[in-house]
Order: C-alpha cells, then sequence, then structure tokens
C-alpha cells in the first residue's frame, strides 16, 4: 500500500507518530516563526448525501447535494500597525474573508469580498467587513482566527491573539490567553493594538492601559496621556498630542528609545518602531539587522512596522517596504491600496474596492482569502474541494498527489479524501484525480448517485441502492454487502452504509469497535478515521470507535447534519451554527460564529458552507483560490 499507508495500519500510537506527529513538526516549523513573534507560547470529511451530508473518514463524502452544507490603530510588530491612527487599520477577527487579492509565491490572486479594515498578525490576518463583522484567516491553533460574535469599530490581531473595538468603548479579545492578553478591563476605550503575547488600549481619557505579559514591562503603562498607541513584540509606544514619542518595555535593540523629535504617526514592530513625521517622511529605531530601521527617502501617508520588515504607503497609493524579503513579504503588488498592515512574514493590504491584497509568507494560508460562492464542500486530508453553482469544481491546499487539479466539466457532487477526490457527472458516471496507488481513484464502471472517498478507498452509492467500492482493501473495507441502501461513507480503513431501514452495517478494520454500530435507527452516518458517528431522527448523535480525543463523545443538542473526520466530530444544530468535538491541535474544533448550510470535517481541518455560498474554514488552514 506503499510508505504512506504504514502509519494507518501500524498501532495507534504509531498512527498518531506518523500523522499527528508529523502535523506537529511542521507546526513546529512554522512555530519557529511564530515563537518570534510575541506567539512564545505554544500552546474525513462530511459531505452531503441525499437528505444529509455524510461524511467520509478523512474525508468528505456527500450525496447528492442540495446545497447542504481601524483602528487608531497601529497595529504592530507581532500585529500589524497601520498609519491612520484612529481608525487606522484596525486588526481584526472574523471568520473567513470572502475574497480579497492574495499574492504569494504564485502571484496575487483577486477575490470579492469588502473590508474597511484589515490587520495581519503574527501567523493569521483579520479583517473588518462594512457591516461591521470581523473576519479573520490563516492560522487558528489558538482559536486567533475565530473572532468574537458582534460588531466592531476597530481590530488588532496580536502574535497569535487579536481584539476588537466595539462600538460602545469594550473589548472583546479571542486566541491565546496564557497571560491573560486575552482578557481585557472592563471600562470604555478609544482604540487597541495587540502586541505579542500583551494588548494595549487607549481610555477615553487618554491614559494607556496594558494587559497580559508583563516580563519586560510591556504591560506596565507610564502615566500621561496619548493620541496613538502601538503595541511591538515587547515594547510599546505611545504619541503624544505634542507628537512626542514615549515607549516601554523592552529596548535590547533600542526600540523602545525614540528618535528626538515630533511624529503623526507610529508603529511598533518586533523590536524595531518606525514613525512619520509631518512631512510624511519615516524614521525607524531599534534593531536593524535586516535593514527594517533604514526608511527610504519619499513622503508617506502611513506606515506599518512588521517583524524583520516595514512597509509605507505613498501618496499615490503605492507601497514600499524594506528590510527582510526572505518570504516576498517587502514586495508588494502593483496597485493602489489605500491602507496597509505588516505582520510577522506577511504583509496585508486594502484597495480602493475594499478587496484585500497580502503577500509574503503564506505557510497557513493566511495571505489566501477565500472567494467566491459553492454550493457543495468537502474537507479531505490536506486539501479542500467545493462545487461551484455552475457545476465546476475548485480544490485548494496540498496537490502533491494532483488531488487538488480537478478535471473540467461539470459535477453534481465532490469528496474529498485522503489524497485523492472523487467526482460525480451529472450523468452519474465517477471520476477521480490523485493518488492512485491502491486503485481508489480508479472508480468502478456504472452510474452512482452518491461517492465518498476515504483514506486509500473510495464507495459510491448506486440508482438501485447497492453499494460498490474500490481501492485498498485492508480488512474488507471495499467489500460492501449486499443489500440496499441510501447512504454510504467511506472511512480510514472502514466503510459503513446506512440501510432503508434506517440502521446502520459497516465493514472493514474494527480495532477500536468503529465497525460495530449500536442497535437504533439513523438518517445520517459519517465514518471518520478511527471512529464513526450516526444521526438520529430526533437530532441526537452517537458515536462509537475509537476516543483518544473525546471525537466520539458528542455534546448534547440537536443537530441537523454531523460530519467525523480525523480525531474530531462537528456537526451542525438545528439552528445552523457548528459545534465541533475531539482532537483542536490546529483549531479545528473551534469553528467560527455564524450560520451553516453544510459542514465537513478533514484530517486537521474544517470547511463549512454558508447560507451566501461562501467558505468559511478553520484548522490547519488551506483556502480557496478565486
Amino acid at each position: 500500500m506503499g510508505q504512506d499507508g504504514i502509519c494507518e495500519l501500524a498501532s495507534k500510537p504509531a498512527a498518531r507518530l506518523c500523522g499527528i506527529v508529523i502535523f506537529s513538526l511542521m507546526a513546529a516549523s512554522a512555530c519557529g516563526r511564530s515563537l518570534r513573534v510575541g506567539a512564545a507560547e505554544a500552546g474525513t470529511s462530511t459531505s452531503t448525501a441525499a437528505t444529509t451530508d455524510t461524511d467520509i473518514g478523512m474525508t468528505t463524502d456527500s450525496g447528492v447535494l442540495t446545497g447542504t452544507e481601524s483602528s487608531n490603530r497601529s497595529d504592530s510588530g507581532a500585529g500589524p500597525d497601520s498609519g491612520v491612527r484612529d481608525t487606522e487599520v484596525a486588526d481584526q477577527g472574523g471568520g473567513v474573508p470572502d475574497g480579497g487579492v492574495a499574492a504569494d509565491g504564485a502571484g496575487a490572486r483577486t477575490g470579492t469580498s469588502v473590508l474597511t479594515q484589515i490587520s495581519a498578525g503574527g501567523m493569521s490576518t483579520c479583517g473588518l467587513r462594512a457591516d461591521g463583522i470581523a473576519t479573520c484567516w490563516g492560522d487558528n491553533s489558538y482559536g486567533e482566527s475565530s473572532p468574537a460574535s458582534g460588531t466592531f469599530i476597530q481590530i488588532s490581531a496580536g502574535g497569535i491573539h487579536a481584539c476588537g473595538l466595539r462600538a460602545d468603548g469594550t473589548v472583546a479579545c479571542w486566541g491565546q490567553n496564557a497571560d491573560g492578553e486575552s482578557t481585557p478591563p472592563g471600562g470604555r476605550f478609544t482604540q487597541i493594538s495587540a502586541g505579542g503575547n500583551f494588548t494595549c488600549g487607549l481610555r477615553t481619557d487618554g491614559t494607556a492601559t496594558c494587559w497580559g505579559n508583563d516580563e519586560v514591562g510591556q504591560s506596565t503603562a507610564p502615566a500621561g496621556t496619548f493620541i496613538q498607541i502601538s503595541a511591538g513584540q515587547e515594547h510599546v509606544c505611545g504619541l503624544v498630542a505634542d507628537g512626542s514619542v514615549t515607549c516601554w518595555g523592552d529596548s535590547g535593540w533600542g526600540e523602545s528609545s525614540p528618535s528626538a523629535g515630533t511624529f503623526t504617526q507610529i508603529s511598533a514592530g518586533g523590536v524595531h518602531t518606525c514613525g512619520l513625521r509631518a512631512d510624511g517622511s519615516a524614521t525607524c529605531w531599534g534593531d536593524n539587522s535586516a535593514g527594517q530601521a533604514t526608511a527610504p527617502t519619499g513622503a508617506f501617508t502611513q506606515i506599518s512596522a512588521g517583524w524583520n520588515h516595514t512597509c509605507g504607503l505613498r501618496a499615490d497609493g503605492n507601497v514600499t517596504c524594506w528590510g527582510d524579503n526572505a518570504d516576498g513579504e517587502s514586495t508588494p503588488p502593483a496597485g493602489r491600496l489605500t491602507q496597509i498592515s505588516a505582520g510577522e512574514a506577511h504583509t496585508c493590504g486594502l484597495r480602493a474596492d475594499g478587496s484585500a491584497a497580502c503577500w509574503g509568507y503564506n505557510g497557513y494560508e493566511e495571505a489566501t482569502p477565500p472567494a467566491g460562492t459553492f454550493t457543495q464542500v468537502s474537507a479531505g486530508g490536506n486539501h479542500t474541494c467545493g462545487l461551484r453553482g455552475d457545476g465546476s469544481t475548485t480544490c485548494w491546499g496540498a496537490n502533491d498527489r494532483g488531488q487538488s487539479t480537478a478535471p473540467a466539466g461539470t459535477f453534481t457532487q465532490v469528496s474529498a479524501g485522503q489524497f485523492h477526490t472523487c467526482g460525480l457527472r451529472p450523468d452519474g458516471s465517477a471520476v477521480c484525480w490523485g493518488d492512485d496507488r491502491e486503485g481508489q481513484a480508479t472508480p468502478a464502471a456504472g452510474a452512482f448517485t452518491q461517492v465518498s472517498a476515504g483514506q486509500y478507498h473510495t464507495c459510491g452509492l448506486r440508482a438501485d441502492g447497492g453499494a460498490a467500492c474500490w481501492g485498498f482493501n485492508y480488512a474488507g473495507a471495499s467489500t460492501p454487502p449486499a443489500g440496499t441502501f441510501t447512504q454510504t461513507s467511506a472511512g480510514g480503513f472502514h466503510t459503513c452504509e446506512l440501510q432503508t431501514d434506517g440502521s446502520v452495517v459497516c465493514q472493514g478494520d474494527d480495532r477500536y469497535g468503529q465497525v460495530t454500530p449500536p442497535a437504533g435507527t439513523f438518517t445520517q452516518v459519517s465514518a471518520g478515521y478511527w471512529h464513526t458517528c450516526g444521526l438520529h431522527a430526533d437530532g441526537s448523535v452517537t458515536c462509537w470507535g475509537a476516543n483518544f480525543s473525546g471525537e466520539a463523545v458528542p455534546p448534547p443538542g440537536t443537530f441537523s447534519r454531523i460530519s467525523a473526520g480525523w480525531e474530531h466530530t462537528c456537526g451542525l444544530q438545528a439552528d445552523g451554527s457548528a459545534t465541533c468535538w475531539g482532537l483542536n491541535v490546529f483549531g479545528e474544533a473551534i469553528p467560527p460564529a455564524g450560520i451553516f448550510t453544510q459542514i465537513s470535517a478533514g484530517s486537521h481541518h474544517t470547511c463549512g458552507l454558508r447560507t451566501d455560498g461562501s467558505v468559511a474554514c478553520w484548522g490547519n488552514l488551506v483556502m480557496p483560490e478565486p
């Protein structure tokens, strides 16, 4: 079955070693960046069947789908600052923006979503929509891309947390809270700025208040009043009404020792700080190891200091960046912007039409806001596929086996497996692409009404209710029993079918009891990697099989859909809100607020389809390209 299958056939500990630990190592390598940012804390899918989504182990199966499924802010290094004080660009949180322009190594991408503010943090980015709703994308390991509900007037993304300012002056924060950085004090504020692992805000009387880590005095604000504040990695700078600057916190590189003279805006980065003079010229101080404190000549209207780079916005809307450019963070795309925000190793800006443009490091897809609308979404191993209204399929994420290279033509359903994807054509024929080492991408002939892609096998439901499977047949997972079924769901190394009388039958690997369903009737079944869940007619959920991380212990409540992933499970409540339980290493079990019509749990990420057709994903994020 190939090297990739060795882990899956080994014992659970080995599976975790080959699966989760590898993911952890990948995260650690990216964490190397995060740790620099003040994020120094560490801290199968479902598709839909004829009536309910049928998730599939690592993949998403679905049946015949019906569509189910500014801050004053000069944020700071770890969470970019923006120049427009008061509404500078507030960094802000929320779901995943529907569109925007993202430029990364692959070039610029353009989307359709409209934002009024944008803020680039450590490994995530947040934006503020015109209606005040916060939307975030990128790493969500600590919930930093799952903003609080409600509306905001400013937002600020820090290292691995973010905060938003409400119209009534109160503050709400989300994400990492190891040092209390996401627990704002009571009272009213006029501006907020999220730093590495702390946050600062300006009160209505102009005094500064900070909360969170205070190891180097960064959360001990001096007396006096300010008109703007900017929190960096471990230092803070405030702009006084007379134009002078006062800084506090760490100053190992001189980042808290401002240059003489007056300024109109300031921005605290990793271990350097920059400010704009009245004539628009930029002056920077602190670490200059990458040239981030050597500002070019000319006038700017806004400045934003990131970790090891800085960007400035010219009067004509063009952007100039200087400093580190290892990930392209200092190479802005062509075109005019109205606001910029420099993060750790990526930068984002807003265009005049409200669309977002991002460039630089994109390991967590934080620089790729999703765009467009879909009628179905299916989360697989490290990729996701969605079905457009015109029947075309768009996939994003990992493509090392070709699993994200969908063929041309129209489909009526799509299901993403671990390393392959399958879809149904209008005539019912199945087409698969991606890894085919076990024959999982070589579908059986004939017409199907539903298809479900698992780890190394795929199953389909015929018009007469019979099931057919192809691919790896470990423990008989690809040998369905005779009978008539209404849904099939392929998981890790097992498959389950829903019979016409509502009972469930399963076949394949049963080392954890995942193919031994309880008695009773169900309306939907979803096979995860080592566990299975079923939905009862009354909306309750029952799960069986492995329960290493709580994935088989559903919360009480009434659900309309369920989807079992690797070691987590998600469901849609009767009101359309999403609830997840189980493993949460990458934030895959922390869904954003809002109403969804479909949900699909993959290996370490989850995606949901909103009522407007946009897609929101969380966890080890990979977002759709426009």
